[in-house]
């Protein structure tokens, strides 16, 4: 990042506010800051003792950002690549929303084990982590169900979803 955002994190971290060039003042006290970085991220993806994936990463840190920054940050927590059950939680999750979106029209959906799996081999890319699976998800399922609703072509209040494997298609029934 450019240095005047380390600066401004600076002052945010030391005074608990920043001040901007017209004098206007935010507090941040009581307020968690959460920072994201992919510093280290081959090594996630390359190593697999987390002992020294996580040792050379503080290394990593130390080089790259400077010690009056890094003195400040209260924890680094570093995040393991995710694997496929990680995968099959978060279509859970996107599952749940979507049913909380369909109740408001009365409906909701069911996914079939098959229609699981294979939303979860289509969205499992370790490098990438979960954004391919959010992708799949609203281009397999919200933008296949969408195209139902619109055209008025279900039957009950409850849809399931599976996946045909000889078409290599989802199927709303």
């Amino acid at each position: 990042a450019h240095p005047d955002v380390f600066n401004i994190f600076l002052q945010i971290l030391d005074d608990g506010r920043v001040t901007d060039g017209q004098g206007r003042t935010v507090n941040f006290s009581n307020t968690l800051i959460v920072m994201t970085s992919n510093i280290g991220s081959q090594l996630i993806l390359g190593e697999k003792n987390p002992v020294i994936r996580d040792t050379r990463i503080q290394e990593l840190l130390r080089a790259t950002l400077k010690p009056e920054f890094l003195n400040r940050i209260d924890e680094v927590v570093i995040f393991d690549q995710l694997e496929k059950s990680n995968l099959e939680q978060i279509l859970s999750i996107y599952i749940d929303k979507l049913n909380v979106q369909l109740k408001e029209r009365d409906l909701s959906i069911e996914v079939s084990t098959a229609a699981k799996d294979r939303l979860i081999e289509e969205g499992y890319d370790p490098d990438y982590g979960a954004r391919p699976m959010k992708r799949v998800f609203q281009k397999r399922v919200q933008d296949k169900l969408a195209l139902v609703l619109l055209s008025g072509g279900f039957k009950s209040h409850l849809l399931k979803l599976d996946f045909d494997p000889k078409t290599e298609q989802f199927v709303v029934s």
